[in-house]
């Protein structure tokens, strides 16, 4: 019966606190996709991403969650030089490659409580005036949600929740829909996450109206030039739900030479994220380069007394020919 209590607990905590239905992620800044299907593509770099957070280590059941992210735009051909009169070279975009595809797995876990999915994303990029990209995307999601409790976490051998369709699991689809305004100095996005809603349908008729809130993400940066090869990158980040007031993370980055990211950010309701991110270029190739990024997130509550903190470590892989894009396009 202690299991059974931790699970009505468990989804009771869902429902009081829809933010944690999803993936929170500490390092969204240096990879937008995972909150954002417009940002597939978006750099017209091909990239791979592998995110491993670990929440309240040290706290049984804490959440849980692995990513594997993968983005490509299909670039036909290079972007025009022109040299201008001022000696100053000049990047033209073309109307080639206007298209951005992305999709990733993952495996997120809350107490009992598990999901594991994928999603598939279609973005369309524009340009507007000479340095602006607006790009639009819209991303197919599904998941196994499922309730892990085994028969020897009941008393009651005739417990409905034996024969639950959570138990053995169900597969729950949904749709993703973002916009992604990029420019040499600054960046703008909106998504909304789970439009459907989509329902689950729990064995007790108390919890049949269970189901996943729709999620709105707002995000934006600024990019302040302070000294050579050294850039202050201010950024927000505001999350909300159908259910909820909003939460934002508020940040501010320290970058050298694009090569070294580190910053501090004040998450709203309690916790502050340090970040670091290492960019390295193997030898002999200056058309691949790999990213290490770890986060460490201190919750400002009582939690914070019982466990290790927040860890959070990514590894990005980028390959791309910097012919093919905007010179200013290698920050990302």
């Amino acid at each position: 019966m202690k299991k059974l209590a931790f699970i009505i607990i468990t989804i009771a905590f869902w429902q009081v606190a829809p933010a944690q239905q999803l993936p929170i992620y500490s390092q969204y800044l240096y990879n937008k996709f995972l909150i954002n299907p417009a940002h597939a593509g978006s750099d017209g770099y091909t990239s791979v991403n592998l995110t491993a957070r670990e929440q309240w280590i040290g706290y049984s059941g804490a959440p849980r969650t692995y990513s594997l992210s993968w983005q490509t735009r299909f670039l036909k051909k290079p972007y025009e030089v022109k040299q201008k009169s001022s000696s100053r070279t000049r990047y033209r975009p073309k109307t080639d490659g206007r298209v951005g595809l992305g999709a990733y797995i993952f495996s997120d876990r809350n107490g009992l409580i598990q999901r594991t999915g994928f999603q598939a994303s279609y973005a369309y990029h524009m340009w507007i005036q000479n340095n602006t990209q607006v790009s639009l995307g819209i991303a197919a999601t599904g998941y196994h949600f499922i309730i892990n409790a085994d028969q020897g976490s009941f008393e009651d051998p005739s417990e409905p929740w034996l024969t639950d369709n959570l138990r053995r699991g169900v597969f729950v689809p949904d749709a993703d829909f973002g916009i992604y305004l990029l420019n040499p100095r600054f960046d703008f996005g909106f998504s909304a996450q789970q439009l459907f809603g989509a329902a689950a349908k729990i064995g007790n008729y108390a919890y049949r109206n269970f189901h996943m809130n729709r999620h709105f993400y707002t995000f934006g940066s600024y990019y302040l030039p302070i000294a050579s090869k050294q850039e202050l990158e201010p950024s927000v980040l505001v999350k909300m739900s159908e259910e909820l007031r909003p939460q934002a993370d508020l940040g501010l980055t320290y970058i050298y030479d694009q090569s070294l990211w580190t910053g501090l950010t004040y998450r709203t309701g309690g916790g502050i994220i340090a970040n670091i991110r290492l960019k390295y270029v193997p030898k002999h190739t200056t058309k691949t380069a790999m990213f290490f990024g770890y986060a460490v997130d201190f919750t400002l509550n009582q939690i914070q007394r019982v466990t290790y903190g927040t860890h959070e470590l990514t590894l990005a892989i980028k390959f791309g020919d910097s012919s093919r894009k905007y010179r200013w396009l290698d920050r990302y």
